[in-house]
């Protein structure tokens, strides 16, 4: 029978900080499910599949494994064997992982992952949606939140201590726009549509606007023509 401690929240509250120390004072098994989203997000790139691609991403989650060693309060992270615990760190690794992420078919293979992992065993795991559609019986469940600012500051931080090249501005827009997609319901697609320009569907311009408290006419200016 499992113990599972479930902590949720957005990007850069800490909760990977809780969740080491917590795994490390209770000898609890510790799952990032960031880290395997990163695995697979790195294993896309190698192979040069693009997120349309949805039949060549299938293919490539039949074969992906992923495997989380933890060892003296390391994690190192193998992928098909192979140890990327540096690559899925990398910046361009960062800049896709959101949209990755949010494709249905990789979440449904990683949720089958983690609860595979998390079977027989004491666990304690953070991560999307993990208190939610994860484990939602999990035996405890914990939220942390904090501003954008501060988190901001702990991501640039970390972000500088692990060698990225990165500005305080960039991982700050970032933050926004993650809240906003999580707020809104829509995804870093479509996220990346609005920033070049294209059109969207006047149904996303709604989710939008009830995540800002706005209407669609204090957003876009309709022009008679």
């Amino acid at each position: 029978m499992s113990f599972i401690v479930g902590i949720d929240g957005p990007a850069g509250t800490g909760k990977g900080t809780i969740t080491n120390l917590v795994a490390k004072d209770l000898k609890l098994n510790q799952i990032d499910t960031g880290a395997m989203y990163r695995a697979f997000t790195l294993y896309m790139l190698d192979n040069k599949v693009e997120l349309d691609e949805i039949e060549k991403i299938k293919e490539l989650l039949e074969k992906v494994k992923i495997d989380l060693i933890q060892e003296d309060d390391k994690e190192t992270v193998f992928l098909n064997g192979k140890d990327v615990t540096k690559e899925i760190r990398s910046k361009s690794v960062t800049n896709f992982v959101s949209p990755v992420s949010s494709i249905i078919e990789v979440r449904i293979k990683m949720v089958e992952l983690q609860r595979k992992m998390a079977e027989g065993k004491n666990v304690i795991m953070e991560g999307r949606d993990i208190t939610t559609y994860v484990f939602p019986n999990a035996n405890v469940k914990i939220y942390l939140d904090a501003n954008v600012e501060e988190r901001a500051k702990r991501r640039y931080k970390e972000n500088i201590e692990k060698g990225m090249q990165t500005t305080f501005e960039e991982v700050l827009q970032d933050m926004k726009k993650r809240d906003l997609e999580k707020a809104a319901g829509i995804s870093h697609y479509t996220i990346n549509k609005l920033n070049h320009g294209d059109n969207v569907t006047t149904d996303v311009l709604g989710k939008i606007c009830m995540a800002l408290n706005c209407t669609i006419d204090d957003i876009m200016e309709f022009v008679d023509e």
